[in-house]
């Protein structure tokens, strides 16, 4: 695909994103201010930060469906370390490497076993959310130190903290997919895996790396949730997969693979996170926002598939 064409989506993106605001400055008058958009900014970091992840699965037409009951997961894991006396540093990493073993391993059983990602993924899905709930029993940790807490609320100015991590995680990720080999290699196997595998690509280590960096992002994500909210439960990120494929699909990523860009995905995940909060603050319930949110994902395919047939 031209760079003419992506910068063209990318545009219609932005007009959709400028419309939705629009539209829910209409139903709000709240909406349309700094301090309310900022405020937004706070909420869409952790599911703008496994959207990054979940581009480069789709990229080589993949999929992960286990990433809310891996966020879950890691959540338990630096919840109840702590609780059970290790040092929170040494929980939040152990969080950590849950979530990069849980990456992992969905790209090991995806490659090496050579399964469908949509099997494997639904079954660590139940996994990682069945440990969860298996090693909290249930349960909840709310208390931690003072400066755990800081760093998932903190303010530097107005803008949240967490909204530079997601930055970061943005231009690294951008770096990875659109300026190295790597990046080549995850397109070309989105395109034609067979083709790039006759071509040198190594197509398996590519796809595990790629869900391991899922599995990480998602492990960063869970760190910055469990300390936004203070607790850390077994029922963390249920529902989290349709907002993250969404974001995703809508920012031009194809399910079939080949296509997607990192800017892109982060406009899906502002237009995403902009009707959230719109809906909200008119008052739309829950049920009505996940039945919009459903259209939008369905919307976001068919006018896909429409730029893929027009770009073929």
């Amino acid at each position: 695909m031209t760079r003419e064409r992506l910068l063209g989506r990318e545009a219609v993106l932005l007009g959709v994103l400028v419309v939705v605001m629009l539209g829910m400055s209409l139903l709000s008058d709240q909406f349309l201010t700094l301090g309310n958009l900022l405020r937004t900014s706070r909420f869409f970091v952790e599911i703008g930060l496994i959207a990054l992840g979940m581009t480069l699965v789709i990229i080589t037409a993949g999929i992960d469906l286990s990433v809310g009951s891996a966020l879950a997961l890691v959540s338990v894991t630096i919840g109840f370390s702590y609780a059970a006396g290790a040092p929170l540093a040494l929980a939040i990493l152990l969080g950590l490497l849950v979530g990069l073993a849980g990456g992992c391993f969905n790209g090991v059983m995806v490659t090496r076993l050579d399964l469908h990602p949509l099997v494997v993924t639904l079954g660590t899905f139940a996994l990682f959310r069945g440990l969860a709930f298996g090693v909290s029993d249930a349960d909840a940790v709310s208390t931690y130190p003072e400066w755990f807490a800081y760093f998932g609320q903190f303010y530097l100015g107005p803008v949240p903290g967490q909204l530079f991590v997601f930055i970061a995680a943005i231009t690294a990720v951008w770096l990875l997919l659109a300026r190295t080999r790597f990046g080549r290699y995850v397109y070309a196997i989105g395109a034609n895996e067979e083709a790039a595998r006759f071509s040198g690509v190594p197509v398996r280590r590519v796809k595990v790396t790629i869900y391991t960096i899922t599995g990480a992002l998602v492990a960063l994500a869970a760190v910055i949730y469990t300390s936004r909210v203070s607790s850390a439960r077994a029922d963390f990120g249920q529902g989290l997969e349709l907002d993250v494929i969404a974001a995703v699909v809508l920012g031009g990523a194809s399910i079939r693979g080949g296509v997607g860009t990192i800017p892109g995905t982060v406009l899906g995940v502002l237009t995403i996170a902009v009707l959230r909060n719109g809906l909200q603050l008119a008052g739309v319930a829950t049920t009505w926002q996940l039945f919009l949110l459903g259209v939008l994902l369905i919307a976001a395919v068919f006018v896909n598939e429409f730029f893929r047939r027009r770009d073929a």
